[in-house]
């Protein structure tokens, strides 16, 4: 099998429909029956199992709401094709931007979408708060990681299998530092990962608080930074404070 589409969702019954009928067509018409969907519902107290249960995708429902990182690293352990990803359940990055990953991956470990590279085509943007706190995050990244890139929480994302696998064991459930650890993990293990432009569009209807979302990632980047440090120790007290990542 050629590629893999992890898609996380929770709570997503007015979104999903859209995507999956989106997604299901375009890679159809593009590669047959060498692709699969992976839907992986957690914690969905709504009807997106029952709309799910309506396309020929694969799909788990964790009953219990373990994030979207929690969500992406089962969909990663389940997947099988030689190339696997994962794009958000909201629509914003269409089947066609996702296909465009596939197709400039060439010899590289992985390529990742980016909001913020010359090229890219934004329809609909994110709040102005939303768009600083992104480039404020960006900042302490880069500080804290060294990850040479402009858009690391762009949803959108491809890796080979042999490279995504060998790191998919070392990853912890870090809230909003999970992009983060993956990309971290596969400098660390001395895989190349890409950045291009891509097409996005801000989706409606988004579960996101701006100012405790800003808080949160600033916090998750923190522990995330201890837990890669010779201070790892603190990871345990830090939680007892501020909760896990």
């Amino acid at each position: 099998m050629k590629l893999s589409i992890i898609i996380p969702a929770y709570n997503e019954e007015k979104r999903i429909g859209e995507t999956l009928d989106g997604y299901t067509k375009f890679f159809k018409d593009k590669l047959g029956k060498d692709f699969e969907i992976l839907v992986i519902l957690n914690g969905c107290k709504d009807d997106t199992l029952s709309i799910v249960k309506k396309y020929d995708v694969k799909f788990r429902n964790i009953k219990e709401a373990i994030g979207k990182g929690g969500a992406i690293i089962e969909g990663l352990k389940m997947a099988n094709g030689d190339y696997i990803g994962f794009v958000d359940a909201d629509n914003a990055t269409p089947p066609r931007a996702f296909y465009d990953l596939y197709g400039k991956i060439n010899g590289n470990d992985g390529i990742i979408a980016s909001r913020w590279v010359n090229g890219a085509k934004i329809g609909k943007k994110q709040p102005i708060l939303r768009r600083i706190a992104s480039r404020c995050f960006n900042i302490l990244v880069r500080l804290f990681f060294d990850i040479r890139v402009s858009d690391t929480q762009c949803g959108a994302k491809l890796f080979r299998k042999e490279s995504v696998k060998k790191v998919v064991n070392k990853l912890g459930i870090t809230n909003w530092g999970f992009d983060i650890d993956l990309l971290y993990l596969m400098k660390r293990n001395g895989f190349k990962v890409i950045e291009i432009p891509t097409e996005w569009n801000e989706p409606g209807e988004s579960h996101l608080n701006v100012k405790r979302t800003s808080v949160q990632m600033f916090f998750s980047a923190g522990r995330l930074r201890l837990i890669y440090s010779p201070f790892k120790f603190i990871v345990t007290i830090y939680d007892k404070v501020f909760g896990d990542g």
